[in-house]
């Protein structure tokens, strides 16, 4: 009975991951939790979401066995890999500033 639950609710999940904005806060809530390897498994939601990893391979002109590394659970992937997924899935990296950090300038 639970893999049906589970079943469902990836299939769920996966649905509503193919909007841009709910894989873009998907992704960021993944950020926030500071572990590389739920990054890395958000992102590989995001990217069977999208259509696969062989879609992906073929837009962003990598090795699909190495998009399935590069997201693995031990996967350690370039800055500039991430950014050709992240591109391809039409989304891109942001920098903000902690509302209560400020710069103290000499």
């Amino acid at each position: 009975m639970k893999k049906r639950k589970f079943r469902k609710y990836h299939e769920e999940l996966i649905e509503s991951l193919k909007k841009p904005a709910e894989a873009a806060a998907y992704l960021t809530a993944a950020l926030e939790e500071n572990d590389q390897e739920v990054f890395l498994l958000a992102l590989r939601d995001v990217a069977e979401a999208y259509g696969g990893m062989g879609k992906l391979s073929q837009k962003t002109k990598l090795n699909r066995e190495s998009l399935y590394k590069m997201l693995s659970k031990k996967g350690n992937p370039a800055f500039y890999s991430l950014e050709t997924l992240l591109k391809a899935l039409g989304l891109k990296f942001t920098i903000q500033a902690f509302p209560s950090v400020r710069f103290s300038v000499p």
